[in-house]
């Protein structure tokens, strides 16, 4: 979708054409994930909650929405063979991707969900309307962080895209941590892969929840399940 965040009018007609052009389902990506949610007819429980979509289908020649960014992270770590019953959490970003993370960390009943971001009124709303307590960036180092699973759902995780950030990372405390998890990928130096690395912790990178979620997605619009690892063969040879 390529309209203005600002028009409607364009929001509707891109959306109506998926009906007359006989369009299964679209997906959106920012900054219309929760923009475009006044604009359809029905929203699955899931993507209600998070507030925010990222997939369309037509049925019954409605327009619904979903959040695969939520199903492709809960296949992501059960692959990894992390199990959140009576763990914790820690969440990096506040837009729509943390979100989905955060709902799905609690769907999951895990114990304890730490919601860290450069935007504290944000980060305020998710814990709100989802779950998880606020952890201030100033306060990352103050001591070790009791947490299992730690996860980056913002769009920075390049050691140049944010140096001072990068070195916050490398210097956390996360004795207890068995599995990191970046939704971005393609960066020359991810400085959470370099944490894992350096800390002899798991790292799953974002080819892996993409894939989940492609598969989710596609499914969604044709009823076909195709495995995650398919995906996963074509986004390494083309990306």
């Amino acid at each position: 979708m390529t309209t203005s965040p600002s028009s409607s009018i364009n929001k509707i007609e891109a959306l109506n054409s998926l009906r007359v052009l006989n369009i299964s389902g679209a997906n959106i990506t920012i900054p219309y994930k929760e923009a475009v949610i006044p604009y359809l007819e029905q929203i699955s429980e899931g993507a209600n909650i998070v507030g925010a979509i990222n997939t369309v289908i037509i049925k019954n020649n409605k327009l619904k929405g979903y959040n695969s960014n939520a199903i492709g992270f809960m296949h992501t770590i059960e692959e990894a063979g992390f199990d959140p019953h009576d763990k914790s959490a820690i969440v990096f970003g506040s837009g729509g991707v943390a979100m989905a993370a955060v709902f799905m960390l609690n769907w999951l009943r895990i114990k304890r969900i730490y919601i860290s971001s450069a935007n504290l009124v944000k980060s305020e709303e998710i814990a709100k309307r989802i779950a998880g307590e606020v952890l201030p960036i100033e306060d990352l180092l103050k001591r070790p962080l009791p947490v299992n699973i730690m996860i980056n759902a913002s769009p920075v995780s390049g050691v140049e895209e944010q140096p001072e950030y990068a070195e916050i990372i490398s210097k956390l405390d996360i004795p207890e941590c068995s599995l990191i998890v970046d939704f971005n990928y393609g960066r020359k130096r991810n400085f959470y892969q370099e944490k894992a690395e350096s800390d002899n912790i798991k790292f799953v990178n974002g080819l892996t929840n993409l894939s989940h979620q492609a598969r989710s997605t596609l499914s969604l619009w044709t009823g076909v399940d195709v495995p995650a690892s398919t995906f996963r063969e074509v986004l390494d040879n083309i990306l």
